[in-house]
């Protein structure tokens, strides 16, 4: 009996220790809040991609739209098109885990019902924002979409041929809009574009709704792609971002979106969370 108490008592002690592993005062006080988008994920189940999220310690979740849902759900894919029982058990689900649905994305159709369906989806779960990337003739049904149902929209920026790969781009599409509207700042595809992503950063200034957050290393010789890398290793420059970030008087989500490693990336991850908690605690 006394061994089952102890064991369940290092049971509880090692819970509570990894739902404290991003704890931060200082990043809490500025309102920062790191995430998981869900691909990081994407080559396990939905329902174990909540696990590793709460393995982590983080809070937060943007689940991409087509992550197989897996567990009693099977190959169903995380959408608009689950139906409401569905959408109830995986937001309880992930409430036992510790861990809140606050986006989804990244969202792109041409078609405008499908816009629609995804903010009702996006409503019914009680999420904060929707992370895409909407067709120029488009412009005028998000914004009512985004009012009617009180979500924010943070405009993703794949690489070209996508509108939106460059600043400049979304802020011709959007000057005149909701200040709910602006970018989900994927850093590392503006870097992998060419564009100096602390430039882009300044130029988004009050426009920044949240982050796809990353470190990527250099080019090297005889390679075209440039992976992810545990933040501070890469060049990126993390400190100095966040450093803008807290200048601007950001406040949102940064989502971990961790593309390098799939098969076992959690190691990977926590340093990451780690750098970013030392170098947080050091901003001036």
């Amino acid at each position: 009996m006394k061994k089952n108490v102890v064991a369940c008592a290092l049971v509880v002690l090692v819970a509570m220790l990894t739902t404290q592993g991003c704890t931060n005062k200082v990043a809490d006080e500025m309102e920062w809040k790191l995430a998981v988008q869900s691909y990081t994920f994407h080559k396990f189940s939905f329902i174990e991609a909540l696990d590793k999220t709460h393995e982590l310690g983080v809070k937060y979740m943007e689940a991409y739209p087509g992550h197989r849902l897996g567990g009693k759900w099977g190959d169903q894919v995380f959408g608009p098109d689950m139906d409401e029982a569905t959408r109830k058990e995986l937001m309880q689900l992930a409430a036992e885990k510790g861990v809140k649905i606050v986006g989804s994305g990244v969202f792109v159709s041409d078609k405008p019902e499908e816009w629609e369906r995804m903010f009702a989806m996006a409503h019914s779960m009680d999420m904060e924002f929707v992370t895409c990337e909407p067709p120029l003739e488009l412009w005028d049904l998000v914004e009512r979409l985004s009012e009617k149902y009180n979500l924010k929209v943070a405009v993703h920026n794949h690489p070209q041929p996508s509108t939106y790969w460059n600043p400049q781009n979304l802020l011709d599409a959007i000057s005149n809009r909701s200040k709910n509207i602006g970018s989900c700042a994927d850093v590392g595809h503006w870097n992998r574009e060419g564009l100096n992503h602390l430039d882009c950063l300044k130029q988004l200034d009050g426009r920044l709704v949240s982050f796809h957050f990353k470190d990527i290393v250099a080019l090297q010789e005889g390679e075209n792609e440039r992976h992810d890398t545990i933040w501070g290793r890469g060049v990126l420059d993390v400190k100095q971002m966040l450093q803008i970030m807290k200048e601007q008087k950001f406040n949102g989500y940064l989502s971990i979106e961790y593309e390098y490693n799939w098969d076992n990336s959690v190691p990977d991850i926590k340093q990451c969370i780690g750098f970013f908690n030392e170098v947080v605690e050091s901003l001036k």
